[in-house]
């Protein structure tokens, strides 16, 4: 079955084989035509759209070239002759003819705006979130329909995380959510429903302090950025905290004390009462394939995952060959990789797992984190390293970070490890720093060194959600996908070196 994805690079397949679209222009009739839903563009819109200002003359006879080729491309099979099914001609221009599970972006705008029980809500945002591999028609950001469908899109994947969020609390899963709902109020503090998400989760916990601390910081970067006060509804709720009028469910209670009354939710073939943890069928929790030649290691991994609401372990291998045929059985959202291992090694099995269509996320796992590997699977597109000494919460976070489209390296691993390998020159890199301002670099660098936001904040002196914006845009001006990109940016380009002592250019 044809497949096109655009929540990232922009490519289509084909029975599982990657097709050639051509080069940027051609794939860019490809993606605007899939920018219309399945309406036909004409073909004047689609000369203006793909060169603004001034066209060629031979612009026509070019497009023309381009649907041909697009054509033979989405269709390999089909005779000279025949009518072509996919990329059709609708006078006066053309219309792309796929189904919604076979682009990305209708697959995920409709999950988007789909509705259901607090259960079925919460599986279908974290469906539509696990089709996000970067940002959306990021290679045709220079032209203004791509830039604005990209918008639009960022939006709902902004209301999708909320919405996720908020069934997630009603199914009484705030310990979970409490992390991923702390960095979305963080990176976009002018989202009146991420601070009141965060808010409510916390006080679920017990911890109303933390709370009205999440309110307060809201009404502060409300005043700075808006010069306003907090909403209507967001005084409501800090007032209701404040009276402790808000319910707060059974497991977040001392034993002992009397439970307030709860919601009833309807879950196919279940009666489950607000708080009690959903139906693992119900709702598609994180899959976790862990593949390890050593026994103990894949065992602990087990005992974590068992424990932990919302993941839940897909599967184990013992080799490289083992894990990419337990991939293809078990289809993963996240693989937890050891780089060392009998019959292939991690980094090829890495390598095939993501040549894959629809691959999952990989995170690679290493002992002590001495081989050379490692930088080589960062420019493979791993999405994190963890030295297996790692506590559980590491663990943890960089999976929810995976699955999130983010990535996290162990600090240890960025600083020692990645440093040896800086100064390499690699024709892939991502060009060079040019442009950037000084608080740019200072962040990229202490990016580059494993800190937190909220470690880079204190080193600076900055609000965490300023530098939240920060590696933002860095990522965009730089054309990367993830922290992970960040970090081999700074390397590669000699912006940080072994054994550099801090430095900012600011101070």
């Amino acid at each position: 079955m044809l497949t096109i994805t655009a929540l990232g690079p922009f490519q289509a397949w084909s029975g599982g084989t990657l097709l050639d679209l051509g080069g940027q222009r051609q794939r860019a009739v490809l993606a605007r035509l899939l920018v219309a839903g399945g309406r036909a563009v004409p073909v004047g819109t689609l000369i203006d759209e793909l060169w603004p200002g001034e066209p060629p003359a031979q612009a026509l006879s070019t497009i023309q070239g381009y649907v041909s080729r697009l054509r033979r491309a989405l269709e390999p099979d089909r005779a000279p002759r025949e009518e072509a099914r996919v990329l059709i001609s609708a006078p006066p221009g053309y219309a792309l003819r796929a189904g919604t599970e076979q682009v990305d972006m209708w697959r995920f705008e409709s999950l988007v705006k789909s509705d259901g029980t607090p259960a079925q809500v919460w599986a279908a945002m974290d469906t539509a979130l696990g089709l996000w591999r970067g940002p959306a028609l990021a290679e045709f950001g220079e032209l203004g329909w791509a830039t604005t469908e990209a918008g639009r899109l960022e939006e709902l994947r902004l209301i999708a995380v909320e919405r996720r969020a908020d069934a997630g609390l009603a199914l009484g899963r705030a310990t979970s959510l409490v992390a991923d709902l702390e960095a979305h109020a963080s990176a976009y503090p002018l989202r009146e429903e991420a601070w009141r998400l965060l808010a409510v989760a916390l006080y679920r916990l017990g911890r109303q302090g933390d709370a009205l601390s999440a309110l307060r910081r809201a009404r502060a970067a409300w005043r700075d950025e808006l010069g306003l006060d907090l909403s209507d509804g967001l005084k409501r709720l800090e007032a209701d905290m404040l009276a402790q009028r808000l319910e707060v469910p059974r497991s977040a209670q001392t034993a002992g004390e009397p439970a307030a009354a709860s919601a009833r939710l309807e879950v196919p073939g279940s009666a489950q009462t607000a708080g009690e943890p959903a139906a693992t069928s119900a709702t598609a929790p994180l899959r976790v394939l862990v593949a390890d030649d050593q026994a103990l290691v894949r065992t602990g991994v087990r005992a974590m995952l068992a424990g932990e609401p919302g993941v839940t372990l897909a599967g184990e291998a013992a080799d490289g060959e083992e894990a990419i045929a337990r991939v293809a059985e078990t289809r993963p959202d996240v693989v937890l990789l050891d780089i060392q291992m009998p019959r292939l090694d991690g980094l090829a099995a890495a390598r095939r797992i993501l040549a894959e269509d629809r691959p999952p996320k990989v995170i690679m796992m290493t002992t002590f984190g001495s081989d050379e590997n490692l930088h080589a699977a960062l420019r493979a597109g791993v999405s994190g390293f963890l030295l297996k000494t790692s506590a559980p919460e590491q663990f943890l976070a960089a999976i929810r970070a995976a699955a999130a489209g983010d990535a996290l390296i162990d600090p240890t691993i960025t600083t020692r490890l990645i440093a040896s390998f800086a100064g390499r020159s690699d024709p892939a890199a991502p060009p060079a720093l040019a442009g950037l301002a000084d608080s740019q670099l200072d962040v990229l660098k202490l990016v580059a060194r494993g800190l937190t936001n909220h470690q880079i904040g204190q080193a600076l002196s900055w609000p965490e959600q300023e530098v939240a914006v920060m590696v933002k845009s860095l990522l965009e001006h730089l054309g990367l996908f993830d922290r992970a990109q960040l970090v081999m940016a700074a390397y590669e380009s000699g912006l940080v070196t072994p054994g550099e002592k801090p430095y900012f250019s600011s101070l």
